[in-house]
């Protein structure tokens, strides 16, 4: 049957234009929205198949997912939550968890410092670039992408391997 993957991706670059603007209603900023071809260029060419999408409720968040929606397919389950906000590491596995087992790829688009210490407390193994590169810092719009050998129901720290860490300003600009 083959190991299910989790894909994470933090939101592209926002904007701090607006100091009134409460964190969670913050938009992207220009530079966020210039990534979004790359990325979803690239998950168009690399990502495994998606059956669900789980992301954040935060402006930010939901920009992001829509800059590269159309690289997924159109049936893709989409579920928007509050509590990937900004959320503890516990709270994240505790959600991933509750995943269906038939479940065989998801994506989540989320946050720092949360998405950075899912993936550090996650990834047993990886790529060595790759990892470490989230030791270092996980940066706006990049996407991991861990191989999971284990049920969602069984996710534990450390089961994963990280086979890649994408970084938007890396990727070429998509073919016009």
């Amino acid at each position: 049957m083959g190991d299910r993957r989790l894909l994470l991706l933090r939101h592209t670059k926002s904007s701090w234009d607006d100091a009134r603007l409460d964190d969670h209603d913050r938009p992207l900023a220009e530079r966020g929205r210039d990534a979004l071809p790359r990325l979803r260029h690239h998950l168009a060419q690399h990502a495994p198949p998606i059956d669900l999408v789980l992301c954040s409720t935060a402006l930010r968040a939901r920009q992001t997912l829509e800059g590269v929606r159309s690289a997924l397919d159109d049936d893709v389950e989409v579920v928007t939550e509050r509590e990937l906000y900004l959320p503890a590491v516990p709270t994240l596995i505790g959600r991933l968890r509750a995943v269906p087992d038939a479940v065989r790829g998801v994506l989540l688009v989320g946050h720092n410092p949360s998405l950075e210490d899912l993936i550090g407390a996650l990834a047993g193994t990886g790529e060595s670039d790759a990892l470490a590169q989230v030791a270092a810092k996980v940066p706006t719009g990049a996407l991991a992408d861990l191989r999971v050998p284990v049920a969602f129901s069984a996710l534990d720290p450390g089961v994963c391997h990280l086979t890649s860490l994408v970084i938007p300003k890396r990727l070429p600009d998509p073919p016009s």
